[in-house]
């Protein structure tokens, strides 16, 4: 019995070089939402005991901090919602926030109590 495959091995080296793939550049413009401090800190004040890690100091529209909860959760595989200007994820999740705001862009992020 024959491999289709061979032929088709002695011909991959008539094939033309393809393009090479481009480097992808970072953004040239600055996200003003994460401009100035950001506080990610743990709280359980009025949750029935249940904790949640608050995003305190994102500039931006409720629509622009919506758009902000909504990539934390598919981001982070957590819930997520905007309440009183503040950005809340669910359970204790400072790192692995901190370490996403830092991703997209965010030049300076507090972890707090």
């Amino acid at each position: 019995m024959s491999n289709p495959f061979a032929k088709l091995a002695a011909l991959k080296d008539a094939l033309p070089e393809g393009e090479k793939p481009k480097e992808a550049a970072k953004p040239a413009v600055v996200d003003r939402r994460f401009a100035s401090k950001l506080v990610v800190a743990k709280s359980r004040k009025g949750r029935g005991g249940k904790t949640v890690t608050a995003i305190r100091g994102i500039a931006g529209t409720p629509e622009q901090l919506e758009e902000i909860a909504r990539d934390l959760k598919k981001a982070l595989g957590v819930g997520a919602s905007v309440e009183d200007g503040e950005v809340l994820v669910q359970g204790e999740q400072e790192k692995r926030v901190a370490t996403w705001l830092e991703a997209q862009g965010a030049k300076r992020v507090v972890i707090g109590t």
